[in-house]
């Protein structure tokens, strides 16, 4: 059984919901950043990790690409190698590009001691609207990330989307919001959302 590590409601729905996509049995360890639990898993404290037996996997985006991998017959990752290079740079833009301004408005916000903020939402959103634009057109007429089929990319994507949404970030794209509306939309993200709730409530 999969261990799946971090704190309910973070980028650990990422790892959840992609397990739920797959059908695998897992169990959800509470952990917080820099604790140490969390420490065990990663030597930077940072969140999540997947343990499948000996092999830890760190890093959100890693772990669903290793999962789609694994369970390469579920079809969730590539096939050939360009496929997967195709799944793995949606997941290289959602996390450098899409993501990086949801994570800068975050820290600035909550995260950091006083004396290291400074107000960076005006730049953040306007960094987020313009990778807005660029995910509207790298999507085209597409129904997810990669064609007709939901993928791991869609998972990355689609939390990014999820988070967005949460704080209250513009998305100034029709096509995009339908996007989002679709995946977000997913049993299996409602079936992650209750197992993180039960292990909360735990």
């Amino acid at each position: 059984m999969y261990q799946a590590v971090g704190s309910p409601g973070s980028r650990l729905t990422r790892v959840t919901w992609m397990l739920e996509e797959l059908g695998q049995s897992y169990e959800v360890i509470k952990a917080k950043m820099h604790t140490e639990t969390m420490l065990r898993y990663n030597p930077s404290g940072k969140m999540p990790a997947l343990a499948d037996g000996d092999v830890v996997v760190t890093d959100s985006a890693a772990i669903v690409f290793y999962l789609a991998d694994k369970h390469a017959q579920q079809g969730m990752g590539g096939t050939t190698p360009a496929e997967r290079a195709e799944i793995a740079s949606w997941m290289f833009f959602a996390q450098a590009e899409l993501e990086a301004p949801l994570w800068n408005r975050l820290k600035h916000a909550f995260r950091l001691p006083d004396d290291q903020r400074a107000e960076v939402g005006p730049w953040c959103k306007a960094e987020f609207a313009q990778e807005i634009g660029n995910f509207e057109k790298r999507l085209g007429d597409r129904a997810f990330a990669t064609g007709d089929r939901f993928t791991a990319a869609d998972v990355i994507l689609g939390h990014c989307g999820q988070w967005a949404r949460g704080a209250k970030f513009e998305i100034g794209s029709d096509r995009i919001n339908a996007y989002f509306d679709r995946v977000l939309a997913r049993p299996a993200l409602a079936r992650a959302k209750e197992r993180e709730k039960e292990a909360s409530a735990a």
